[in-house]
């Protein structure tokens, strides 16, 4: 028996999503034959080639041939002004930023060989501001990271054309995110699937067959972490289903796992055949013994599929055997990449600031420590899910077993630590044993900013390899800390964070507006902390989140003891996670939030620290009661404490 694990269009792409490597190397362990594509790396390069781009041409042309040259969009004008160019260099730079091509970059630097659309208009944005920002970033000698962030720009102006003018749900991280997210009905979905296929959706489902025919597979299984993988996945189980119906699909992942719980209608059986939650490996391997005629359907674990009724009605079968537990992470083995493309994918430089950039930047192989979150306790958080709720970690020799055995078959030393929040114990022995068996690595992962990261081990993690960190800041008042249950205070987190920068690692705080009872007072405050422990460099990078109550969060579940009340719900019968409410305290944080996205913007640069608070939102707010210095001399008593 052949599994065929995929991972639908889009992610990110400058390196696999973990999910079905995890998997094949666990069916591998178990005797089976497991093979595994990534369509969304392959569906972007595909788009991205001379032949490709004159295909987009055309339908550009035919989609905006009554408009004038004046009214075109900005990317769609200099696409059609400039196509020559853009067709003729389009390789070139893909190659570039797969690293096949460096002494391209002096080329790219010279601003005359990649034409330069809209996206282009940030770095003259900049300069207005600070002068040559591009000189600032990478002076004389970054020439590569100089180039590669211009092709960046390249790619996004390309990827605006495809979104503009082909394919409205195309982006460069997700398609179609808005068709599933937290929507009630599947109406948009099934539109959409029954619809005249895109050229995107047409190029998709020739890489399907493609894979098909490489890997004649006994089952397909396509993984869904998010809301923006679900239209490429039932784009995929589509096609599937029309070349070989009698092949099951089998779909899970993050976004089945939080958003269809409460699933009920039977038309996503059109496409799939059983959809698994919440950890994969048990309710997969239980799904395979029932193909192999080892199991029967009563005993499959966590899977939806469609049955009858007594009425030969077909509905919505939930299946949840709690008697077969979850694969402990102690057995769950490292995850193989054989069967990626790893020298296919794209380092992209998104923005001009070093934290920031790792997420697009590097390959990165992807490892779990630990199963959950060990604290568990946020409010704002899905602390009722299994992936979450549900803490299991392996031991600290097991773990660097797999970053040996990955190391060995990439090639790639580079690592990202992918928990809910890195168990600090265990981090801690993980960082002993790669220094006591010198495995030379370079990580990075969220953590949490509490007490036990002293500067002693800060600069442990650094020795180990660790070059960055993210964590929760939220809100940066303490109040609302205290309600949302993080354990840690705004004066905690910049000593900590302060810690680990001091340690030469980076740091990224997630930061937070919006969170019910949140008043303007409030949120002017927590920008200046925020500029104060940025200009203190506690944290270099970081991003403002407009908070989102959910169903299965602690808020969602009791909104009540949050001081806000839950609008009605429509009738649920596809996904479900955002919930709208009310708060009675009234601040206007649509007006805040494009504020605080600002002054962040520019804070990651370098810049605006001593401008007021009125700059940054385009008219008076509160003025912030928090003291100039308070930060400063917060790290100042902690410095001389230790």
């Amino acid at each position: 028996m052949t599994v065929l694990l995929m991972t639908p269009p889009m992610t990110q792409l400058n390196t696999p999503y973990p999910a079905t490597a995890y998997l094949t190397g666990f069916l591998r362990a178990r005797g089976y034959e497991a093979a595994q594509r990534d369509p969304a790396i392959e569906l972007f390069l595909e788009m991205m080639t001379a032949p490709a781009l004159d295909a987009i041409r055309q339908i550009v042309e035919h989609n905006y041939e009554q408009f004038e040259d004046a009214d075109l969009p900005p990317a769609i004008y200099r696409f059609l002004a400039e196509f020559d160019r853009y067709q003729l260099t389009v390789e070139s730079a893909i190659r570039f930023l797969q690293g096949k091509d460096p002494s391209l970059a002096l080329r790219i630097n010279s601003r005359r060989f990649l034409p330069e659309g809209p996206a282009f208009d940030a770095i003259a944005q900049m300069e207005a501001v600070s002068g040559d920002v591009l000189q600032a970033a990478f002076g004389q000698l970054g020439v590569q990271d100089k180039a590669k962030y211009l092709a960046t720009l390249f790619i996004n102006d390309l990827t605006a054309v495809i979104t503009q003018g082909v394919d409205p749900y195309f982006e460069v991280s997700r398609y179609g995110e808005q068709l599933a997210a937290a929507n009630p009905s599947f109406d948009d979905l099934y539109n959409t699937l029954t619809d005249e296929p895109s050229f995107t959706a047409e190029i998709l489902e020739q890489l399907v067959e493609q894979y098909l025919e490489e890997t004649q597979p006994s089952v397909v299984a396509l993984t869904v972490p998010f809301p923006g993988n679900m239209l490429g996945a039932l784009r995929i189980a589509q096609t599937c289903k029309s070349i070989a119906p009698h092949i099951p699909v089998v779909m899970g992942g993050g976004f089945i796992n939080t958003e269809l719980r409460a699933l009920k209608d039977p038309r996503v059986f059109e496409f799939v055949d059983f959809i698994c939650l919440d950890d994969g490996e048990r309710p997969l391997m239980t799904l395979l013994e029932y193909f192999q005629g080892e199991r029967e359907v009563e005993e499959l674990v966590r899977t939806y599929f469609l049955a009858e009724d007594e009425h030969g009605q077909a509905y919505v079968h939930f299946n949840e055997n709690q008697a077969l537990h979850d694969i402990p992470q102690t057995d769950v083995g490292a995850p193989i990449y054989d069967g990626l493309p790893l020298d296919e994918y794209l380092s992209l430089c998104e923005m001009l600031n070093p934290m920031h950039r790792i997420w697009s930047d590097g390959r990165w192989n992807k490892l779990t420590i630990a199963h959950g979150c060990y604290w568990r306790k946020c409010s704002f958080c899905d602390v009722s899910l299994d992936y979450i709720d549900r803490y299991d970690a392996a031991s600290a020799d097991t773990l660097v077993d797999r970053i040996e055995q990955l190391i060995e078959e990439t090639g790639q030393t580079g690592f990202h630590f992918v928990d809910e929040a890195l168990p600090p114990k265990l981090l801690y022995a993980v960082a002993k044993r790669l220094i006591e068996r010198q495995v030379v690595i370079s990580w990075w992962g969220n953590i949490r900013f509490e007490r036990t990261f002293s500067p002693a081990r800060c600069q442990l993690l650094a020795d180990s390899g660790c070059i960055a960190v993210s964590g929760g800041l939220e809100v940066a008042s303490d109040r609302l800390l205290k309600l949302m249950k993080k354990g840690v205070s705004v004066e905690r987190v910049a000593q900590v964070t302060k810690a680990f920068s001091d340690a030469g690692i980076m740091v990224h705080a997630y930061l937070m507006y919006g969170f019910p009872t949140q008043t303007e007072q409030e949120t002017v405050d927590s920008l200046e902390m925020v500029r104060q422990m940025m200009q203190q460099g506690c944290f270099q990078s970081a991003y403002w989140h407009r908070f989102v109550a959910t169903v299965h969060s602690p808020i969602g579940l009791n909104p009540e003891q949050f001081g806000i009340t839950l609008q009605p719900r429509p009738n649920i019968t596809f996904a479900e996670n955002d919930v709208d409410f009310h708060d009675p305290t009234g601040t206007d944080h649509d007006m805040l939030g494009e504020g605080l996205r600002k002054a962040i913007y520019n804070f990651m640069h370098g810049i605006g620290f001593d401008q007021p608070m009125s700059f940054w939102f385009n008219q008076p707010v509160a003025s912030p009661t928090v003291a100039k210095d308070l930060i400063s001399r917060s790290i100042s008593n902690f410095i001389e404490s230790q």
